[in-house]
């Protein structure tokens, strides 16, 4: 009798317990770590980390004369490069695209950027490209943005961002880093 007892006590265990612990460990889970987090991709610690590195004087000096000559505020420039590469100036997509702000050879061509693997190339580049899509979208950075993504035709095409997901995750990414970057720059002035 002894045996069976064992054996119902294990099969009661596997099936109810477990499907109950399982429940209630995610539902802790998802209480301590936040619902969305758990699913959405954890950037703002990324941005803190990799912004360490980025306040080498390089990419910020480079940033902020690009900045300057193409009137875009380096807040965005940074954002655009953080959500493009990661701040990863050997970056190469599956699609091509090269260096820091991912440009595309025939993009690179068309703006004659010599050595898009060079970081100052690339950001004068990719700068210079989006302030050319912010003026023919009359300064809507959203609209600039899909169209840096999905190309102007695309975002001409659906009068608007486009209906694609990729397109409108990197919309909302870019947005999401500016702001980080914007409050960061913000009290940076502050401890100056």
């Amino acid at each position: 009798g002894m045996i069976m007892k064992i054996n119902i006590d294990y099969r009661y265990i596997n099936f109810y317990s477990l499907s109950l612990f399982i429940a209630v460990i995610s539902l802790c889970i998802m209480f301590f770590f936040g619902y969305d987090r758990a699913y959405e991709d954890i950037s703002v610690p990324v941005v803190k980390k990799v912004n360490n590195k980025t306040k080498q004087p390089p990419f910020n000096n480079i940033i902020s004369k690009a900045a300057k000559r193409y009137d875009v505020e380096p807040a965005l420039i940074k954002a655009i490069i953080m959500a493009e590469s990661g701040y990863n100036a050997k970056a190469v997509s599956k699609r091509g695209a090269i260096g820091l702000m991912q440009l595309m050879p025939d993009t690179a061509r068309a703006l004659g950027v010599r050595d898009a693997f060079n970081p100052e190339y690339n950001i004068d580049g990719g700068v210079r490209y989006f302030k050319q899509l912010a003026d023919k979208f009359d300064g809507n950075i959203e609209l600039a943005l899909a169209a840096y993504n999905a190309g102007m035709g695309t975002v001409r095409k659906y009068k608007g961002v486009p209906p694609f997901k990729a397109t409108q995750r990197y919309v909302k990414k870019v947005f999401k880093y500016y702001e980080i970057y914007k409050q960061e720059m913000e009290e940076e002035k502050n401890d100056a």
